[in-house]
């Protein structure tokens, strides 16, 4: 039950330095997490694939592909939730942007668990932290959407970066903390602080600038940022309609190790929270940490490409990876790069690398370990003709090629190359349709990174199209491909069974089960509000409706 001695809504507090210290306690940790034991939720599967199962005895080989493949647990028990959403309720928001992120907020607190915890931080010209850090009970539930369906607009200015103060404090001030936690940013303006429109309230137009050399950095609290070396939470932000800052809201993401998302639709905000929220409620395996050892004497490691994550081969010998949260049957995918030395005449096979790694169950705090097959090769004394690549290896070389086409045409449309950032996305389609995986014309993977690569090229060519939509949709393919987790476009489009629009495949290709789950309920929610639109009750009525909820309570 939430803890009576504070009351659930907060008076504004200043606007640093904010030590809250009144969240809902916890309940006890079970006798079994106490006491110890192995992980509850199975283990995670770990892969090492060559590029080539043979290499000629009498060769050597430089950039050699190991393809490093970890898969979390699936249907495994869930750690519970601590999670602040940072709400943009500046004038801008006034009607049925307000009216729909409300619906969305509903949706969230109804999909979480008595263990959740959910604060509620406002901001415009300053940010106001609405609710404390609440278990999400019945009087809980019922108190949040009272909260929720309260908020006004305000006509401040935009203040993201006091927003994503407050929303730190409330969780850096926690008396106790669950497992899992994340900040939820969202907002359809640009700051009005550090941005192009600092020290005004003027709303910019939908051809605002790419504002280069804004400090965004400054937006994202310290003790949050990639590099803390204990990171409270990442930060998931969804830039809403076409007059967002997506720079801003992408140097936010990824300078916390959260993703990005662009809500083109904003009928689909409630579709892209549900999918966050799907990842956040099936956190199965945290603080993972892959090593990579070389079994052969000569074989030496020459390049990790690890995305957003961090890596360090710093002797040539090993390397590292930290691979963080993994959700609910998640994958990671890494390319580990290796010199392969001549074999000696007595050699029929290279035994390349072995690959660890340590991690903790998300559910029980339990310390595991997994280990992969070491990568071998063949070393026949001659090879005839050289075999096909691992088809798992020739489509993470695609994935990667074509993410680093998506921050090349970035660039040069920022620089106002706009058919040149067009060519660069074509040239690279050209290259996925060219592959073994691609010119299949059945694998998934590759599928949607040529839709994506067709839709980023029709918005990048256009200046007027780039400044709208495409900057947004450039961003945000880039933070999936990065993180290698479900972010992207969210769109309404006219047929049910499509609702996720054809903008969304990069978001379509890292969606986890537990996501698309939580997506349909979304969707199914919305169905049935349609359905039973001639009967809704008034705003009104519903706010009467919570607040005897909240008495009965």
């Amino acid at each position: 039950m939430p803890d009576t001695k504070f009351p659930l809504f907060a008076a504004p507090p200043p606007l640093t330095g904010i030590s809250f210290h009144d969240d809902d306690p916890l309940d006890p940790p079970p006798p079994a997490a106490v006491a110890g034991g192995a992980a509850a939720n199975g283990g995670l599967v770990l892969k090492a694939q060559p590029e080539f199962p043979a290499l000629g005895r009498g060769a050597s080989r430089d950039k050699f592909a190991v393809l490093v493949d970890a898969t979390a647990p699936s249907d495994v028990a869930r750690a519970p939730l601590d999670l602040v959403t940072v709400l943009d309720v500046s004038g801008s928001m006034q009607g049925l942007k307000l009216e729909l992120v409300k619906r969305a907020m509903c949706f969230v607190v109804d999909q979480l668990g008595p263990a959740d915890r959910l604060s509620v931080v406002t901001f415009s010209g300053r940010a106001r932290r609405v609710t404390r850090l609440a278990r999400m009970s019945g009087a809980g539930k019922a108190a949040a959407k009272l909260a929720v369906e309260s908020l006004n607009v305000k006509w401040t200015g935009t203040n993201i970066g006091d927003g994503l103060r407050v929303g730190a404090d409330v969780l850096s001030s926690r008396r106790q903390k669950n497992a899992v936690a994340a900040i939820i940013l969202l907002s359809d303006g640009q700051d009005t602080v550090i941005g192009p429109y600092a020290h005004t309230s003027v709303q910019p137009p939908a051809l605002a600038s790419a504002s280069a050399g804004t400090n965004y950095a400054s937006l994202v609290p310290p003790a949050f940022a990639h590099a803390a070396a204990s990171r409270p939470a990442p930060i998931h932000t969804f830039g809403f309609g076409a007059d967002h800052d997506p720079a801003a809201m992408h140097a936010v993401a990824a300078g916390t190790g959260g993703t990005f998302s662009f809500v083109k639709d904003e009928a689909a905000v409630q579709d892209a929270f549900a999918r966050c929220v799907g990842g956040l409620l099936s956190v199965a395996v945290q603080d993972a940490r892959l090593a990579v050892t070389c079994l052969h004497r000569g074989v030496r490691v020459q390049e990790v490409r690890s995305g957003a994550y961090g890596s360090s081969a710093a002797d040539g010998r090993s390397a590292t990876i930290d691979a963080g949260e993994l959700y609910d049957g998640e994958r990671r995918r890494f390319l580990v790069l290796v010199y392969v030395p001549r074999a000696r005449a007595a050699e029929s096979s290279t035994r390349l690398v072995k690959v660890t790694c340590e991690y903790r169950d998300a559910a029980t705090g339990h310390a595991a370990r997994a280990a992969a097959p070491a990568a071998v090769i063949q070393r026949p004394l001659e090879l005839e003709h050289m075999p096909a690549p691992a088809i798992e290896v020739e489509r993470e070389r695609v994935r990667l090629a074509a993410a680093e086409g998506i921050a090349a045409a970035r660039e040069a449309a920022d620089g106002g190359q706009h058919a040149g950032a067009a060519r660069i996305l074509d040239a690279r389609l050209r290259e996925v349709e060219r592959s073994a995986p691609g010119a299949a014309g059945d694998d998934p993977t590759c599928e949607a990174i040529k839709e994506e690569l067709r839709d980023l090229s029709a918005r990048v060519g256009d200046r007027r199209e780039y400044q709208q939509t495409g900057r947004a949709c450039l961003l945000a393919g880039m933070s999936a491909h990065a993180q290698q987790r479900a972010a992207g476009v969210e769109v309404i489009t006219s047929s049910p069974a499509t609702a996720a629009g054809k903008a969304t495949a990069t978001a379509r290709a890292y969606l986890t089960p537990k996501m698309e789950e939580m997506v349909e309920l979304s969707r199914e929610s919305s169905r049935k509000r349609r359905g039973s639109s001639s009967q809704q009750p008034s705003r009104q009525d519903a706010i009467k409706q919570i607040k005897q909820d909240l008495i009965e309570l």
